[in-house]
């Protein structure tokens, strides 16, 4: 905080530290409403190269994703939060079993959406209860800018893979944001800043080579994007790069050296669920739509409903090279989603290539 703030604003700011620190969130920094300029500018740089794939709502609302004021004209302050997850798991431990899918550890436990917002609201009912004034929170529901904003509010800084890295906490955090239009002083924890240096062990790292330049992801190859977000068939040529990732990836996550530091356990919530550790590919090919509800209710695999995680699993199958697999791939030959039914005829060949 500046010399400038007031005994009164210092006052409240050293509160709402420590109200957060009591629900649990790690990190805590406050960043002007201004305080990222240039990300708007690389947001548009990046839309214009196309690396947001099939991502159309981030470029449909660019400009309220740009800046805070683009998406809340009143927006003073932004308030930034980091919840650990720090994974008790070791990431890439079924890496080299191919009967087992791999689901990145954030997605593990609870959907961090609905543990991150409750303790935000929690923390937005202090603050309007200190000094009546409108706010808004966020949970990576809305075009926020979290990460720049983070690194502004000195959370950490965005390393080479583009999440953020915290010298405290590595590149495990959950991020969550308070816009408030009241002008809140400044405020960056000790020690908060860092860099990458030469280390270039995400870049290496990346099965995809989506890490296109250091900083830089080109979502288009992210296994992240491709199991998650994009709704198609993915593109043959990078079929076998899943591997046994069915859920996300968590590769260039897994290896930053910073990751040592981070020793602060995850929330509970966030624990892994005992089904989900080591899920078998031939039981995962057989879920119809309402045994995944049940297997994924209150996770955020939920959201991408029965026919993607098939066809992710289907991938997973035919890079498996286990014949074993082949009475659970044929009955999906005939599945009613024809991208389902594309993924189960490419998993055939690969595990059989005369019967197919």
């Amino acid at each position: 905080m500046t010399s400038s703030t007031s005994d009164a604003d210092a006052a409240l700011v050293q509160a709402l530290r420590q109200e957060a620190r009591a629900l649990g969130f790690a990190a805590f920094g406050i960043a002007s409403a201004d305080a990222a300029p240039q990300a708007g500018a690389r947001l548009r740089q990046w839309l214009a190269d196309g690396c947001h794939g099939d991502m159309l709502w981030m470029e449909t609302r660019a400009d309220e994703r740009a800046s805070p004021a683009g998406l809340w004209p009143e927006v003073r302050s932004v308030v930034m939060l980091g919840l650990p997850y720090t994974p008790s798991l070791d990431p890439l431990r079924h890496l080299g079993r191919p009967e087992i899918g791999t689901i990145s550890v954030y997605a593990l436990g609870k959907d961090y959406h609905d543990s991150v917002k409750a303790k935000l609201k929690a923390l937005a009912r202090w603050l309007v209860a200190a000094r009546d004034a409108p706010l808004k929170l966020f949970v990576d529901t809305a075009p926020v800018m979290e990460k720049p904003l983070a690194e502004a509010a000195g959370l950490g800084w965005q390393g080479k893979h583009s999440n953020i890295i915290s010298r405290a906490h590595g590149n495990w955090l959950f991020l969550g944001a308070i816009y408030s239009a009241l002008p809140l002083p400044i405020w960056r924890e000790d020690g908060s800043m860092g860099g990458c240096g030469s280390c270039t062990r995400c870049i290496t790292a990346c099965p995809t080579g989506a890490i296109v330049a250091p900083y830089r992801v080109d979502a288009r190859l992210c296994i992240s994007y491709l199991t998650i977000e994009h709704k198609g068939a993915v593109a043959e040529a990078l079929r076998p790069m899943l591997g046994n990732r069915i859920y996300g990836c968590d590769d260039c996550l897994a290896v930053c050296p910073w990751n040592r530091f981070a020793h602060m356990p995850a929330e509970p919530a966030f624990q892994p669920r005992a089904e989900l550790t080591a899920p078998r590919l031939a039981d995962l090919l057989a879920l119809g739509d309402a045994a995944f509800r049940q297997l994924f209710a209150g996770s955020p695999v939920k959201r991408i409903g029965r026919n993607r995680f098939v066809r992710n699993c289907l991938y997973a199958a035919g890079n498996s090279g286990e014949a074993a697999l082949l009475p659970a791939v044929h009955p999906l030959l005939d599945d009613a989603d024809a991208v389902v039914a594309d993924a189960a005829r490419w998993a055939c060949a690969r595990l059989s290539p005369p019967a197919c």
